[in-house]
């Protein structure tokens, strides 16, 4: 939150960087690398995400970006999570990776820089789906959701965490009044498709969990790491973040 709210971008952007490099070193372990070339793939993908945001032409490369993140969390990863394959060689978990991870790291460079409170509107809407689903799921779970990928998840957590998105959409947009973005005002149904919009954005945080959780299943650890104690590492506390905050860099900032 003080990075977030105070540091200018330049370190705003080293900070999310180094968040970057843990995240891909923490991926690349669940694929098997040793630690020397985790250390390769974490360095390259923090230099990837920096050249993207800092080349001439960044409109453009971020454009790229998004769309390949948005590829990937749209279309691959469902069929991955459909599939369940194991990869003989890591190269496709490492690639899949890079798509994962370098377009939430511009898109969380782009929307703090356009404005930090937006970045963190978008941070809690994953929080508070994250936070309702495990709350009704405990209360009133009784069908499991994908119970070969993460059985402690329910579609009535599922439900929960919609109908929480959908409250906080409607609370924002009465903080927000005429500050919502231009293309909201212009849709046919109005403020609806901004709640709409959000809790797609809580669905695709929901692809992000549950591909990470057959990582480590297919990994057979718990945690992608304990660089958090009682948390594990940072790809858990982020999962769900990072389909969400390039899907949500088009919608807000394009």
């Amino acid at each position: 939150m003080a990075a977030l709210f105070w540091l200018p971008r330049a370190a705003w952007t080293v900070v999310v960087a180094v968040i970057l490099a843990v995240g891909g070193w923490e991926w690349s372990g669940l694929t098997g690398l040793r630690p020397l070339a985790r250390v390769v793939y974490a360095g390259a993908l923090a230099a990837l995400g920096l050249w993207i945001t800092n080349s001439v032409d960044a409109a453009s490369a971020k454009l790229i970006a998004y769309g390949a993140g948005t590829l990937f969390w749209l279309v691959l990863a469902p069929l991955w999570l459909w599939e369940r394959p194991r990869f003989t060689t890591p190269a496709v978990a490492l690639f899949a990776g890079a798509l994962a991870l370098v377009p939430a790291f511009v898109a969380s460079v782009d929307l703090g820089g356009a404005r930090p409170s937006l970045l963190l509107a978008i941070m809690g809407l994953v929080w508070i789906s994250d936070t309702f689903a495990y709350l009704a799921g405990i209360r009133f779970g009784r069908h499991k959701l994908a119970a070969a990928i993460s059985p402690g998840k329910t579609w009535e957590g599922l439900y929960g965490a919609l109908v929480a998105v959908g409250i906080y959409a409607v609370g924002w947009l009465v903080i927000a009044g005429q500050s919502q973005p231009a293309a909201f005002k212009r849709a046919a149904l109005g403020p609806m498709w901004f709640v709409i919009v959000l809790m797609l954005l809580a669905l695709a945080g929901v692809l992000g969990d549950l591909l990470e959780s057959q990582m480590k299943r297919q990994a057979g650890v718990k945690d992608s790491g304990a660089l958090l104690p009682g948390h594990g590492g940072v790809l858990d506390r982020i999962d769900a973040l990072l389909p969400v905050l390039p899907l949500a860099a088009l919608v807000f900032l394009q």
